[in-house]
């Protein structure tokens, strides 16, 4: 086996953490060292990727323990059968290197996943003990995102919640099919079990005890899951209703997209849906529209085409002007449920609508001083000093598609 330097691993297992979306949002301010008795803390601002619930955002080391692995998922660039470099950290390495990452002013946390290397319960172990060395030997206070291994012990995910702030679970293609056909050696009841038993856990530590004592607590931060898009061909229907079928209320966990593109020896039955960027960015759109706007999947798809959102303009612009008949509101007198449906219209601007009209008329500069997207809104609202233009325009539609591009030919 190459000996490789703690840089060489550095450089090859934090490429391959890429294909990891889920630690996009963080969030855990039950840990700090503001006392001066530990280090590290999940509070403050930072250079990276990943926010706190108040919009702070918080840098993380995110990297693989190893990109080796036993499972042959077609998808993965770590699958067994790829030609990749491989990695792998000792449990210390990543220990020292998270301490060493903080003391430099680069990093408030850690992003932990891993390929499965003999089992799943070996591997979910040796991340534990990542985790159990940085809380209970090093005082590491920071924040802690593992992803767990669903078809790891019991015992172990639960270990995992004590010394994590957050959770995730991968539910890893939005059919059960497409589980069994892409990634056999993964068994989509298994995973789904594991979500709801760290939902189990969660919830649990919450309650008190007839004493009033409360548990442990475990993953405060939440838990996530990442769903691959464009691997099969499923549509966006079909995504966006598994989504909420994981998440119902958006209070249990979040779920992120991950665009597939395929590498060089890719397997052959993996279909692309292009472009795949803008289609991962359109259903986080419409992930949105679920979780704050007040919208239902069928609404959302009925603004595209063959079950598929419209890749050209954003989910709701792509409803309302498949629903016209309902444009324009006045500002004055809409309820808050049509006001979120105005393009341009977020639910600050809504509610600071609501909160003005009741003293004075609002006018179309106040729209926007209240941060409304006039370019997008000013279609579909009427307001003192401004009336729109009619809705029935064939052409309406091309005033928000981009404009065509010329393709370079070198």
């Amino acid at each position: 086996m190459v000996q490789r330097t703690l840089q060489d691993k550095l450089a090859i297992l934090s490429d391959a953490a890429r294909y990891d979306a889920s630690c996009a949002s963080s969030g855990s301010t039950r840990r700090d060292s503001r006392d001066g008795k530990g280090l590290g803390s999940t509070g403050g601002s930072g250079i990276c990727h990943a926010y706190a619930p108040d919009g702070r955002c918080i840098s993380l080391l995110k990297i693989l323990m190893t990109n080796f692995c036993i499972y042959d998922c077609a998808y993965c660039v770590n699958r067994v059968s790829s030609n990749t470099t491989r990695a792998r950290f000792s449990v210390d390495e990543v220990v020292q290197l998270t301490l060493s990452f903080y003391r430099r002013n680069y990093i408030e946390g850690l992003f932990l996943s891993s390929g499965i290397i003999r089992s799943p319960d070996d591997t979910m172990a040796q991340m534990v003990e990542i985790a159990r060395k940085l809380r209970e030997e090093e005082n590491f206070r920071g924040y802690i995102h593992l992803k767990t291994i669903p078809d790891a012990a019991p015992e172990l995910i639960e270990a995992a919640g004590k010394y994590a702030d957050r959770l995730s679970i991968n539910v890893e293609l939005p059919t059960d099919a497409a589980v069994s056909d892409l990634a056999p050696e993964k068994n989509p009841v298994q995973i789904r079990a594991a979500m709801g038993s760290v939902r189990q856990l969660r919830e649990a530590s919450r309650d008190r005890s007839h004493t009033g004592k409360r548990p442990a607590t475990f993953a405060p931060a939440g838990q996530s899951t990442q769903m691959i898009v464009g691997a099969d061909g499923a549509d966006d229907t079909t995504i966006l209703t598994r989504a909420t079928m994981l998440y119902g209320d958006y209070k249990l966990g979040r779920v992120y997209y991950s665009a597939f593109s395929p590498i060089p020896d890719s397997a052959a039955k993996l279909p692309l849906i292009k472009p795949p960027l803008i289609r991962e960015h359109r259903l986080y759109q419409a992930d949105w529209l679920l979780r704050f706007y007040g919208f239902d999947v069928g609404e959302i798809a009925a603004g595209g085409t063959g079950g598929n959102l419209d890749l050209d303009i954003d989910p709701k612009l792509a409803w309302a002007l498949k629903n016209r008949h309902l444009f324009p509101v006045d500002v004055m007198r809409a309820e808050k449920a049509l006001l979120l449906r105005v393009p341009g219209f977020g639910t600050k601007t809504v509610g600071r609508i609501l909160s003005t009209r009741r003293h004075r008329t609002l006018r179309y500069e106040d729209l926007a001083r209240m941060g409304a997207n006039m370019k997008s809104a000013r279609s579909f609202v009427t307001c003192a000093g401004w009336t729109a233009r009619a809705l029935d325009d064939a052409n309406l539609r091309a005033r928000f598609a981009p404009e065509p591009q010329q393709l370079q030919l070198i």
